[in-house]
């Protein structure tokens, strides 16, 4: 790869973590030059950044009190940024938005007005994202003559059929915004592509991925185009994760209100911090630490994680018009050849037949040669991804 000059940072930015990671490019595509997040802002405040040239990580503890919010993190990261440039000349920011709303399918370029637009999707994503645009507008203000793009989780979905976004509901919700949106399109973008390269003749046809992660979601494509996915209205919805509960009978909230006298606050804490893999095990959100604990909460956690994921990929094949692939990624499912095995187990009916050793060795298709549906194990950059966009968005040339 020749000398990469400009540069693109993809940021991040959560409730308590703010990440990042710096493209180097020429004309022959995108160099990773270093990755890494601030986490624990407002709390327990620490840096890690790894470079791509071989050094060791560098980490910081930082000044709790000096880094209450996102925004005081950006500022520091920023000067933190000035030295890793090394002569580079920065020349954009890409940005990963959860929420794009029904109307924006594509990555756009953010000025006073599209921050607007954004500004007044934050019901649809009360708990994301004003923490996504909270440094948009910091860099608008101090650096306005920055180019900003904004990449989102939902546009990946919005290939989907209206039966496919539609709640039982009185038309008039849907017509509203009340429907099903669907995240993590980032991520599924990016694993889509990657599977045309390694196996074309699968991305062509009907294709589950699940996303595995301390959020978790899955997606049903067709020609690498979503058709169908787990996640709904909110993140809450689908698979169970980390902390969320995924699919619950919302009879169970009315029963919580009603009933147990709990506030909105209170449920709101229950679905997206106490549920889950944590809920379910009282050990932790943390699947290695499930994984390697013998606390029985532990087992149940996980055997009832795998279940679940079974029960989705069966219903996306259903809603797709069949299944030719699974591919796992994320997080747990990069990382995880037990969680990988079991649910490949639960489907043998579908025709899945796992290859033990390259499950366990972690390889790009872990299943046999003679199985009929195909199983792979396919790392995702949504950062790559974002960066890519940005490149298209601002004619900055090939990604």
């Amino acid at each position: 790869m020749s000398a990469s000059v400009d540069t693109i940072l993809v940021l991040n930015a959560g409730s308590s973590s703010l990440k990042f990671c710096l493209f180097g490019f020429a004309d022959d595509g995108l160099d990773e030059l270093v990755r890494g997040q601030i986490d624990g802002i407002g709390t327990d405040a620490r840096f890690v950044a790894k470079r791509t040239d071989g050094t060791s990580p560098e980490r910081i503890d930082l000044d709790d009190a000096a880094f209450a919010t996102s925004v005081a993190a950006l500022d520091w990261l920023w000067r933190w940024l000035e030295g890793a440039l090394a002569g580079r000349r920065l020349v954009a920011v890409g940005h990963r938005i959860v929420h794009g709303g029904p109307t924006l399918s594509e990555p756009v370029r953010i000025d006073a007005e599209m921050m607007t637009r954004l500004e007044a999707l934050t019901s649809l994503a009360p708990l994301h994202q004003p923490h996504n645009l909270s440094p948009i507008r910091r860099l608008m203000a101090e650096r306005s003559g920055l180019p900003q793009v904004a990449c989102f989780d939902t546009a990946f979905h919005r290939t989907q059929p209206i039966e496919a976004e539609l709640f039982a509901l009185p038309r008039s919700y849907y017509d509203e915004g009340v429907r099903r949106y669907g995240f993590h399109g980032l991520s599924y973008e990016y694993v889509s592509r990657r599977l045309r390269e390694i196996a074309p003749d699968e991305a062509r046809g009907c294709v589950v991925i699940a996303h595995l992660g301390s959020g978790v979601s899955m997606c049903g494509l067709r020609d690498g185009r979503s058709l169908a996915t787990t996640m709904g209205f909110t993140a809450l919805d689908g698979c169970p994760m980390g902390t969320r509960t995924g699919s619950l009978d919302p009879g169970v909230v009315l029963y919580l209100a009603r009933e147990r006298g709990m506030s909105f606050d209170e449920i709101e804490t229950l679905l997206y911090k106490r549920s889950g893999l944590l809920g379910l095990s009282g050990v932790s959100n943390d699947m290695r630490e499930l994984e390697s604990s013998d606390a029985p909460g532990a087992r149940l956690a996980i055997d009832y994680f795998v279940y679940r994921l079974a029960c989705e990929v069966a219903s996306l094949a259903g809603a797709i018009g069949g299944l030719d692939a699974l591919v796992f990624t994320a997080g747990i499912g990069e990382h995880s050849s037990r969680v990988r095995a079991a649910v490949c187990e639960r489907l043998r009916w579908l025709g899945i037949e796992l290859d033990p050793a390259a499950n366990t060795a972690g390889r790009s298709r872990i299943s046999s040669v003679g199985s009929r549906v195909s199983a792979w194990c396919v790392p995702t950059d949504e950062e790559r991804m974002i960066a890519g966009h940005t490149r298209t968005v601002l004619g900055l040339g090939r990604s």
